[in-house]
This record gives structure tokens, sequence and C-alpha cells, in this order.
């Protein structure tokens, strides 16, 4: 079997608990022994099982009533009962309560792995499922324009392929979507999609979130935790901004990659993965190579498909449709009726810069339909925007403005500098890059903060 579960035996004869403890443990199970119905509930209700295998006839507290207990507590994990006085009528009360399977002693081993096996099984097809109908209406990608069209036709292209990709975008831009795109579009889309923010989580737990580890293999392990490359076998796992993953971590990646297996802290047995990494980040990982602070090796082992994802200020043809996708989202999870924007407040909204891209774009919408009263107009869009922002929204599309405030100075002052450098260079961006002193990427991403479009610059004459 390839999957290992976490197995609680509640049984009150020794030699049962023994035999069957060895069987799973022989099989590479995990396996929690406990002889009495009360110890059950608490272990259960404390402690993550994928399954529990209860006997029936107990003192004090049957197995039965232990099964109903646990459906009260709310203890998610299957349970298959056991019994060596079965019947009928004993069997078809356990499935009513909720078991998910009966078996008579004396108890064949190969008859109770297969159980195991199908348990988890169930289990997953019922956390997929659960993820399916959660991610409905959520994990759409929205776009109009022929900007993201050509996103699209590379996400098409390589979600078919197990080559590892990299998405670049700067945050808010959808990077997460991109990668639940490809992992569902691809040959692994029955399998699990599993995300990391390597950003989010602390340098002295990040091991063990990608890898797991054993109870008590450090201060705090209190039990066993699988990590992320196990959790996502047969399917992908999602690492955001791996630009930001110590650099002793970036080796011990790098290793699982070449070799396709992973090592739980505390265990000293590797164990076998089949998992497709698809990477993000918002930072320049060539940059970071050269400056030392990301290991070429790994370069060259996650960004084999470099895609670029456009800000939202890039692709401002698709803003009327993820308006309109964001209005019925916030609506249905609200109970509201769906409100209307006038093309006056769409056009407003076009004109902002949109820093924090389409995750920003949606917290604005949910704004607006708090505030509005009917139809979302101009002048609404106006108040609800950031007003740090609005100054540098106008700047962006002022050239050599001498009014207004500081930063809508500086940043028309900047527009005005790198379009007379282009001009100058003939759009020649490493000529450009040189004259003003920035490395290529800088000037490509100044370009991008002060809404210069370099397919849209005219001909030189």
């Amino acid at each position: 079997m390839n999957a290992k579960a976490n197995i609680l035996i509640v049984d009150d004869e020794a030699n049962t608990l023994a035999s069957l403890a060895r069987a799973f443990r022989l099989a590479g199970h995990e396996a929690v022994v406990c002889d009495n119905a009360e110890r059950a509930l608490e272990l259960a209700r404390t402690q993550p099982f994928d399954l529990i295998l209860s006997d029936v006839v107990m003192p004090r507290r049957d197995g039965l009533t232990l099964l109903e207990d646990l459906k009260t507590a709310g203890v998610a994990a299957p349970v298959v009962m056991m019994s060596g006085q079965a019947h009928i009528e004993m069997a078809v009360r356990a499935t009513r309560l909720g078991a998910l399977d009966f078996l008579e002693k004396p108890l064949s081993t190969e008859k109770l792995l297969v159980t195991v096996e199908n348990a988890l099984k169930l289990t997953r097809l019922e956390t997929e499922n659960r993820d399916l109908r959660a991610r409905v209406g959520k994990h759409t990608l929205i776009y109009a324009g022929e900007t993201m069209r050509r996103v699209m036709a590379q996400i098409e292209r390589v979600a078919a392929s197990e080559t590892r990709v990299c998405i670049y975008g700067e945050t808010g831009t959808g990077k997460e979507l991109v990668a639940r795109t490809l992992h569902e579009k691809s040959s692994r889309a029955a399998g699990p999609f599993v995300t990391l923010n390597c950003a989010a989580v602390p340098s002295e737990l990040i091991e063990s979130e990608l890898f797991g580890h054993e109870k008590g293999s450090f201060t705090g392990a209190a039990q066993r935790h699988t990590g992320k490359f196990e959790q996502a076998h047969r399917g992908t796992l999602f690492l955001d901004e791996i630009g930001d993953m110590p650099l002793a971590m970036q080796s011990k990646l790098l290793r699982v990659l070449e070799e396709g297996e992973v090592e739980r802290i505390g265990s000293g047995k590797p164990t076998a993965v089949d998992v497709r990494v698809v990477v993000a980040t918002h930072r320049n990982l060539e940059q970071l190579v050269e400056s030392g602070g990301f290991r070429r090796d790994l370069y060259h082992r996650v960004v084999v498909f470099p895609l670029e994802l456009p800000p939202l200020r890039q692709r401002r043809e698709d803003l009327p449709a993820l308006v309109e996708h964001f209005v019925r989202q916030v609506s249905a999870q609200n109970g509201w009726k769906p409100t209307a924007f006038t093309a006056a407040a769409l056009e407003a909204l076009q004109e902002y810069m949109w820093p924090g891209n389409i995750r920003e774009l949606r917290n604005v919408v949910e704004r607006l339909l708090l505030l509005a009263g009917g139809e979302v107009g101009a002048e609404d869009v106006r108040l609800a925007l950031p007003v740090s922002h609005k100054a540098a929204a106008t700047a962006a599309g002022t050239e050599g403005s001498t009014s207004g405030p500081l930063a809508q100075r500086v940043l028309a002052f900047e527009r005005a500098q790198v379009l007379a450098e282009l001009d100058r260079h003939g759009r020649q961006i490493t000529q450009t890059a040189k004259a003003l002193g920035l490395e290529r990427s800088h000037l490509y991403k100044k370009c991008q903060q002060l809404g210069i479009d370099l397919k849209e610059l005219p001909e030189r004459n």
C-alpha cells in the first residue's frame, strides 16, 4: 500500500491489541492501542487518526456506544467495528450509526489491510469532493483581453507536461490561482493540490512543514506530523514565495527534487514521493542567485518554464469582467442582491494603478457593494479608493507635471526621465537601463510602476 495510516485500535483483549498493532506496523502503518472506550474517545478528540478499529463487546461501555460518542464529538475518522459475537442486527445497527465496515473475528490480516486501504481511499475522495465544492466559483481565471489570453495559452501548453513551472508576478496578481489552474489541467488533477507560503513559515519550522516529523523528534513535537510533500503525493505542491526560502532549506529541497524522496525529522527512513512542484515569487531570482541569496543549482531545477503574470494595470481590459465576477461572488457570499456598476465607475476603476493588483480590486469591489445605495457610480469609486494612492495614479499618466502633491511630482518626473531615455536610445532596454544606472529587470519593474507599456510606445522617427 502506498499510503500510511495512523490507526487507533480499541479492544479489551491484550492479545488482540498486540497482534493487530504488529500486523499494521509490519504493513508500514502507525498503531495506537487502547483497552477501553472512555480512553479511546479521549484519544480521538485530541489526536488525528486516519482510521479507528473498535471491538463491539467491551466492559463498561461497548463499541456501539463509543461509535455514537465519536459521531457526537465530531470525530471525522472512519470507524470499522469488529466482533466475535457478530450477528446481522448488530452489523445493521453499526452501519446506521455510521460505521464504515463491520468485520467478524477471528480477523483475516489480508482482509483487514484491504479494509484500511479502502477507508483511506474513501477519506481521500471525500476530502477532494469537499475541496472541489469549496473551489467552485472561487478559483477561476477571469480575463477578456489579449494579454491574459497569451498567458492562458502558455498554461494550456505546459499544464499537460511534468515540467516544473516558476510563476513570476507581483503580490496579488493571482499566482496561486495560476498554479491551481496548472494542476487542474494536468494529469494529476485527481490528486491533491497542496500549498506552502515560504515567506509565512518561520525558518526553524519550514523543514517540518515540508517534510514532516515524528513524535518526540524535537521539543513541542507532541505527535507525528505529515509534511507537505507527503500530503501532495501524486498531486501538485505549490511553493509560493520560493525566493524567501532560507539557504539551508534550499539545499534540502534540492535533494528531494533530485531523489524523489523525503525524510521526516526524527525518522531516519526515507519515504518516496511522486510530486510535481510549482513555485512562485515576486522577487527576481536571477538577481538573488548573483547576490548569493538563492542557490544556482536549485534555480535551474525550479525555473524550467518561467511564466510571467502581468499586474492588473497591464491588463485593464480585463477589469470589467473581474468586477462582474467579484460582484457575483461577494453578493452570493453575503446574500446580497447584485449591484450594477455604471460605465463611468468602470472607467474610474480602470484609471487607477492598482498597486495591490487583483486582490486589491476584490477588496474595493466589496467596499463599494457595502457603501453603495443603488448602482455604483464614478464618485463612489473615487471615495472608495485609498487616498494614499490617488496621487500616484494621477501622476503615472501626467508627464512633466510641476504642481500637485510631492509624490505626484516625483512620479511624473521619473516617468518623463524614463520616457526620454527610452526615446534617446531607440527603445533599446539594455542601453536605457545602463544610462539610468539600473539593471534591465529593474527598468522593466520601474516601467510597470510608472504605467509605461513598452509594447505600446510609438516608434521613433
